[in-house]
């Protein structure tokens, strides 16, 4: 009998290893040794669900290196055994606290980093003459904050997660693809929202973008982009909201090219139809072929739209949009090394092309070949908002499309939502709003492949159905919008 309740102890021990060994203190895990990173705070932070660990981190892999981190650790029950590392945006600068909060706030262990540096999100006047920043801007910043979160996980629950992820949308898919493609073994699963993978190749297509805008004549002011917009919306959307369907929308604003005897404000000059062609099919190469895609029709004219991103509110506050911002301090910095540099009276051509490469090893996402991401057993779901006016939506097809000629079919493991009416990661006129950690969660632990999926609107109770791409929702006059069948265990 002894030997029996010693042997279900220690059954009980292996089954609930928190209950062997009792939680660090907060404070104590300022002691915490890690490789070339020290911890500068550890304390209990309150959360709405309980209180958590908040450690604060400085790792210097290299002498220039200065990469900050925060990790959140829910004490107790309040702990579901899981950690998720968010992502940044923009050029960072930041640890993104609010984002780090809001998932220890649903249980899981969170962390996030700066990425390497201080900035404002849009400033990158700290990776010139720095390719150490660089690379830790670009990669490395993502891989200490991955360490060191779950060595403090360890340390303060005596075991680390059972489950490992990553989420992140913007310069955070960025990052969630990198990591996939980059350290295949670090997480589980992967949520890499309206990524800006193609780092190099959309700077080249913003900044002929604006070069188009700031030609003589070639502005577009709010009332143009309306006129765009609502003709778009007629033409592709059936007198609805938003364009479902992108892929068959075919509008050309030549449609509003004026003519003799126009009104005014009810047409567009030929330069400013030449500048929506530009923001529509973005940079051409030498064939005149699109080297990169533009950004889809129907939503230039909402707020978060065309002006927050590419326009400004004004042709004199231009330089205010983060297109503009972004893309010229990238090429200030990441690529030509000169403040002074002016992409406005630059050749982005072949030359361009040639140029980029050398940043492009550091700060793209393009690797194709995620067979050790696969063989690891993670999973990744991917998403980008149809009407996203930053990161054209066709480049996560481009990037899917990709994945799939060099691995065949992908859906064991990899899924894109294409979300209709969705603008940058968030908002816009089409529901878009779906838990893809928690959807993510599932596939993971439960074997729940995602099929379709129901997205809801910021406020008030419209929804729509999401279909694994290259799968289209389709009308179906019984029964609303539906998905091809598709099977739920993964």
């Amino acid at each position: 009998m002894r030997n029996a309740i010693v042997a279900a102890g220690a059954l009980l021990a292996l089954a609930l290893p928190a209950l062997a060994r009792a939680e660090t203190a907060c404070a104590d895990l300022m002691t915490v040794k890690l490789p070339h990173a020290e911890v500068t705070s550890a304390r209990v932070e309150v959360l709405a669900s309980g209180e958590a660990c908040k450690i604060t981190v400085t790792s210097r892999p290299t002498p220039v290196s200065d990469i900050k981190i925060e990790v959140l650790i829910p004490r107790g029950s309040a702990w579901n055994g899981k950690f998720v590392q968010v992502g940044n945006g923009g050029l960072a600068g930041a640890i993104p606290s609010a984002q780090i909060r809001l998932r220890a706030e649903t249980g899981y262990a969170s962390a996030g980093t700066d990425d390497g540096h201080v900035g404002n999100g849009r400033t990158a006047v700290w990776a010139l003459g720095s390719p150490e920043k660089i690379r830790d801007f670009g990669t490395r910043s993502l891989k200490e904050t991955a360490d060191t979160a779950k060595a403090l996980i360890a340390a303060q629950k005596g075991a680390g997660p059972q489950q490992s992820y990553f989420a992140g949308c913007s310069a955070g898919g960025r990052e969630a693809l990198m990591m996939a493609q980059r350290f295949p073994t670090v997480f589980d699963g992967i949520v890499a929202g309206a990524p800006a993978n193609y780092n190099t190749l959309l700077t080249g297509s913003r900044a002929y973008m604006q070069q188009m805008l700031h030609r003589p004549g070639g502005y577009l002011a709010l009332a143009d982009l309306q006129l765009l917009q609502n003709t778009a919306l007629k033409t592709c959307a059936a007198g609805g909201a938003f364009i479902r369907d992108q892929k068959a929308c075919r509008f050309d604003p030549g449609v509003l090219q004026c003519k003799a005897g126009a009104m005014p404000g009810q047409c567009l000059t030929p330069p400013q139809v030449a500048s929506a062609r530009a923001l529509y099919t973005g940079r051409p190469g030498p064939d005149g072929r699109s080297l990169f895609p533009g950004f889809t029709p129907g939503a230039e004219a909402m707020t978060g739209g065309f002006q927050a991103w590419n326009t400004g509110s004004s042709f004199e506050t231009i330089g205010q949009s983060a297109g503009h911002s972004i893309s010229s301090q990238f090429l200030k910095y990441f690529v030509y090394g000169d403040p002074s540099f002016d992409f406005l009276k630059s050749d982005f051509g072949p030359k361009y092309d040639r140029d980029r490469r050398k940043v492009a090893v550091e700060l793209d996402a393009v690797n194709a070949d995620l067979r050790p991401f696969k063989a690891h057993g993670g999973k990744l779901i991917q998403y980008h908002g149809w009407n996203d006016p930053a990161i054209p939506p066709l480049g996560s097809i481009r990037y899917h499309d990709e994945v799939r000629a060099r691995m065949g079919d992908t859906s064991d493991f990899y899924r894109l939502y294409m979300i209709p009416g969705m603008l940058h990661c968030s908002g816009g006129a089409g529901p878009g709003k779906v838990d893809m950690l928690d959807v993510l969660d599932r596939w993971v632990t439960k074997r729940e492949a995602p099929a379709s999926l129901i997205a809801r609107a910021d406020t008030g109770d419209q929804t729509q159905l999401l279909c694994p791409y290259p799968a289209v929702a389709r009308a179906d006059g019984k029964v609303g919008w539906s998905c091809p069948a598709t099977a739920r265990k993964g």
